[in-house]
């Protein structure tokens, strides 16, 4: 019975944990195990992403991103007070540098207070100077619930306290199937059988193709964005105070390049969004041709590139071209120049999309027989980490009965 657990949970980022975690708060005794490809947890969406607390303001009232983010956000901050997690409820500045802005700015002022943000404001052009002096715009939305964390730092609390409850946290296990037969569902992973009596798919980057052992071909398909960051050299951090966001295109599922500080106290620039040539590239050299031909092999996604090819246009040249990025930096904080900008790594992102093109915006769980796959966790996934894993322990929990 050693490798015989009631949950097997596929995935060591922070969802994945979280699950975890959130199971065994609610039944000790439960035999749990997850596994993970790499030698540690965190190490890619979660330990690449801004560190951002996000509050909720952009997302549709009612949406499973909006209540999961509200709800995450207030066990986050909970999460980090009880496990003494540096954070800094910092405050953030939503900027319109243009009048064709301003009708989308005023729509996520109204999203904003529909989703119980009571204490944000409008400001004016002369009080988005009170908050972030180096900024320029016409008018702006101050968002004082915004934060800042690690969140590597709250994967590896997390780990911590899965294993104080009793549960296992297994690395360097790669899962590479999953068989289902008279009842019984087994997860291999480096030749090693687990049984489990529920098995729950936190894959991210690789979630379809883990979704792929148990259900045959999924109707979407993961396609990687890479986001590319700079980072202010330490005699120029003093621009920015908290966080700086421009007004997000409403036809595009990114934020655009904007300014985070960061919890160690550094300030990132970015990050940009360019399409990916490999599901863990990082850098623009990595490919791989299987992954990169399933990327556009698919039909949404080729429907994806014909709507977005501008854009994506813009993207890439902002990567290629660093005056690029340093202008579009320059309409939030003009005084930002191309020599203040150090090379600060990148992330890549998890969007699901649709075989009829459609990048999807909100989470997307499924369930089947003893197998639950989260097939879409983008941002703001890490701040509502904590409610997406009550919310995936709540239906793993019914499936075990």
């Amino acid at each position: 019975m050693e490798n015989s657990f009631d949950c097997v949970v596929i995935g060591g980022g922070i969802v994945g944990l979280s699950t975890a975690w959130q199971l065994l708060k609610e039944k000790p005794q439960l035999r749990i195990v997850v596994l993970e490809k790499e030698k540690e947890v965190a190490m890619h969406q979660t330990g690449n992403n801004s560190g951002v607390i996000h509050s909720g303001i952009y997302y549709k009232p009612g949406s499973l991103k909006a209540l999961n983010c509200i709800r995450g956000y207030d066990m986050m901050v909970a999460f980090a007070r009880e496990n003494n997690i540096p954070f800094d409820l910092c405050g953030k500045v939503i900027v319109a540098t243009q009048q064709s802005e301003i009708p989308q700015l005023n729509m996520l002022f109204e999203r904003g207070l529909q989703n119980g943000l009571k204490d944000i404001k409008l400001i004016s052009a002369e009080e988005i100077k009170q908050y972030e002096p180096h900024c320029t715009g016409i008018q702006g939305i101050r968002v004082p619930y915004t934060g800042i964390i690690d969140y590597g730092e709250v994967s590896r609390v997390l780990r911590k306290n899965i294993e104080a409850l009793g549960g296992q946290v297994l690395t360097q296990h790669q899962v590479s199937a999953i068989r289902q037969s008279g009842g019984s569902t087994e997860v291999i992973a480096n030749d090693k059988a687990f049984q489990a009596r529920v098995v729950v798919n936190c894959a991210g980057l690789y979630s379809d193709k883990v979704a792929e052992f148990s259900e045959g071909k999924v109707d979407v398909r993961i396609i990687p964005f890479r986001g590319e960051y700079y980072e202010l050299r330490e005699d120029r951090r003093h621009l920015v105070k908290g966080l700086i966001y421009p007004v997000p295109d409403p036809n595009f599922p990114f934020l655009g390049v904007h300014f985070t500080r960061m919890i160690g106290g550094g300030v990132e620039a970015g990050p940009n969004a360019v399409f990916a040539f490999k599901r863990e590239g990082y850098t623009m050299s990595q490919v791989n041709l299987s992954e990169l031909w399933g990327s556009l092999s698919w039909p949404g996604f080729r429907k994806v590139a014909i709507k977005y090819w501008k854009t994506g246009l813009g993207e890439y040249y902002r990567s290629f071209f660093k005056s690029a990025f340093t202008k579009a930096l320059q309409q939030l904080v003009p005084e930002v120049q191309e020599s203040d900008l150090v090379p600060a790594g990148a992330g890549v992102r998890a969007q699901a999309c649709d075989r009829t093109g459609g990048l999807l915006d909100d989470f997307m769980i499924i369930e089947r027989n003893s197998l639950v796959h989260v097939l879409n966790a983008p941002s703001p996934a890490a701040t509502s980490s904590l409610s997406i894993g009550r919310t995936v322990a709540e239906k793993t929990l019914s499936q075990l009965g």
